[in-house]
């Protein structure tokens, strides 16, 4: 069998436990085996591979079939793509809402905790809604018997069976969770300065120096918006390269760079909360607590850096016997 069965047989043993995958992997080969078989009396062995495929059907939906579990309401035929849509929409439209709600409560003059409320009020609302609008729609294709699938209109067909993934390839899960990530650091940047939740003895302090954080809050938005680009074109190629390893080298060293430079001349913290907290604590804590901080930045950018260049150098051992 060719590279399609690969796929295939890898798409059923995602949906079934851990434990399970090595003692149905041989069934699963077997069953696709027996089905090109019926099929190879009049037709090549790539199209008697695909028609075997296409009558298995939604690899997802059968292996619904070899679980322990009853699903009641949505059947193993719709409950596959039902899954699929959920997971997919849910991550990206519920932070984009719940944030969306929150800036614009405190644009709108909102205090930042009342505003952060809003938004979470929001992104509950809609994980509630879009979960039961979309169990609704699929209960209803599931009780009608209809063999179309509710959002894509078609049936299942082996066209829509997903790459086998290059080694340390981004995951949609971990694309989604880096620009979350980006925007909720960002977010948290400009809280800290405007809203200045940090009181001592009354006083509220911004924890940024005041002409630093003229130039700083913009650099630090243009790299978050750069990071997110990044992810998303690492997600879409699918694999790294020595390309992706070099920009996400360049990305880190911008941040890290004059992140130090700035802790290292005392340019980045406000003078005022640094003398408020001297005046209460004891020791050289500040230059203790910043050569820790300088220390952590640098390992963390080197970790990813090389890591980066790691990735990059497994996926193209890989691709170096293909290409010859």
């Amino acid at each position: 069998m060719t590279s399609l069965t690969d796929r295939y047989v890898r798409a059923v043993l995602r949906a079934v436990p851990s434990a399970k995958r090595t003692e149905l992997e041989p069934e699963i080969r077997a069953l696709v085996a027996d089905a090109a078989e019926a099929h190879a009396g009049h037709a090549s062995p790539e199209a008697a591979e695909r028609a075997a495929l296409a009558e298995l059907g939604d690899p997802d939906a059968l292996a619904a079939q070899y679980m322990d579990t009853t699903r009641f309401l949505i059947g193993p035929r719709l409950y596959p793509e039902w899954q699929r849509l959920l997971l997919l929409l849910l991550p990206i439209v519920t932070p984009i809402s719940g944030i969306a709600v929150a800036a614009v409560g405190w644009v709108g003059g909102k205090p930042v905790g009342e505003a952060i409320v809003s938004g979470l009020g929001v992104a509950f609302t809609v994980v509630v809604q879009l979960t039961f609008w979309f169990t609704l729609v699929f209960a209803i294709a599931e009780r009608t018997g209809s063999p179309i699938a509710p959002m894509t209109g078609r049936p299942w067909s082996p066209e829509e069976l997903p790459e086998v993934p290059a080694p340390d390839r981004m995951s949609l899960g971990e694309a989604i969770a880096t620009i979350v990530f980006g925007l909720f650091v960002l977010v948290a940047i400009v809280w800290v300065q405007v809203a200045s939740p940090i009181v001592i003895e009354g006083t509220a302090y911004p924890l940024f120096d005041a002409a630093t954080w003229a130039w700083w809050l913009w650099y630090v938005l243009a790299l978050t918006i750069a990071e997110i680009v990044f992810a998303a074109a690492l997600y879409l190629r699918g694999r790294w390269t020595w390309g992706f390893a070099i920009v996400n080298a360049v990305l880190a060293a911008a941040l890290a760079i004059p992140a130090v430079y700035l802790i290292q001349a005392n340019l980045l913290f406000n003078d005022e909360l640094v003398a408020a907290i001297d005046a209460q604590a004891s020791g050289d804590w500040f230059s203790t607590t910043m050569a820790i901080t300088v220390l952590v930045i640098v390992l963390v950018t080197a970790i990813d850096a090389v890591d980066g260049f790691r990735k990059a150098w497994r996926t193209s051992r890989q691709a170096t016997p293909v290409a010859a």
